[in-house]
């Protein structure tokens, strides 16, 4: 079972949004993201250009990871003037869903230069350990069988 996985329909989600509203309007963006493990944590990489850190609205709920972010339409005094409006604005939502085998209460939040980093450390139970295997002397064993 994959310890991070995410939403296999966000490019359908973006097509349909963009299909219904166009440039304008409400709707929900999906943030682009990287995810790899690090060491003992994985690690999730989510591009928020432009979004302040005091914006950002990450949760943790039943083992999904939700981060909520929202960025305004710049502002233009005089919209006639406008030439080219490419750059996305409205909501933007993205859901990863954790495997039990991570320690959802230690998750580590930094944003800096428009990327949240998260890293979400691998729970005690799932780490590999070492364990000791006992050694039996196999001539003495023999040598109580044989007297019995």
């Amino acid at each position: 079972m994959p310890v991070v996985h995410s939403d296999p329909f966000r490019g359908l989600d973006r097509m349909v949004a963009q299909a219904l509203w166009g440039s304008h309007g409400p709707r929900t963006l999906a943030i682009p993201m990287d995810a790899h493990r690090k060491g003992n944590a994985f690690e999730i990489l989510l591009d928020l250009p432009g979004v302040d850190a005091e914006g950002i609205d990450l949760t943790v709920e039943d083992n999904v990871l939700t981060v909520r972010v929202e960025r305004a339409a710049s502002q233009v005094d005089d919209p006639a003037d406008v030439l080219v409006a490419e750059r996305p604005h409205g909501v933007f939502t993205r859901q990863v869903f954790l495997g039990d085998n991570l320690d959802t209460e230690h998750i580590e939040a930094v944003y800096e230069a428009g990327v949240l980093c998260l890293s979400i450390p691998v729970a005690a139970h799932a780490k590999s350990r070492r364990i000791e295997v006992a050694r039996r002397d196999v001539k003495s064993n023999v040598k109580n069988a044989v007297q019995t």
